[in-house]
């Protein structure tokens, strides 16, 4: 039988896996959740932003302003998972590509 582990020993292993996952050590013991479909007008509505503006503060190209609706439909892992961050977290995000 495993023994049960306390509250403080389940917090001191969440830092290690949090700062192993942090260094891009393998097999780091957390799991990523990274949402298959984003609605990016829903994120967009959400921080007050046109589809220009959106463009314009992620660093698109204008010209992809058109097909911006159809983005999460062929979009990346990664880009899945920075729309999710925008979506949690959009000052921290402002701030980050201001600066």
């Amino acid at each position: 039988m495993k023994k049960r582990m306390t509250a403080g020993q389940r917090m001191i292993e969440s830092a290690r896996q949090a700062l192993a996952f942090t260094e891009g050590t393998a097999n780091h013991g957390c799991e990523v959740h990274v949402p298959e479909n984003i609605d990016v007008k829903a994120i967009r509505e959400k921080i007050a932003l046109s589809q220009s503006e959106f463009c314009s503060a992620l660093r698109l190209k204008q010209t992809d302003t058109g097909t911006l609706g159809a983005w999460p439909s062929r979009a990346d892992r990664p880009a899945r998972a920075f729309l999710t961050v925008i979506a949690r977290e959009p000052d921290a995000v402002r701030r980050a590509l201001i600066a």
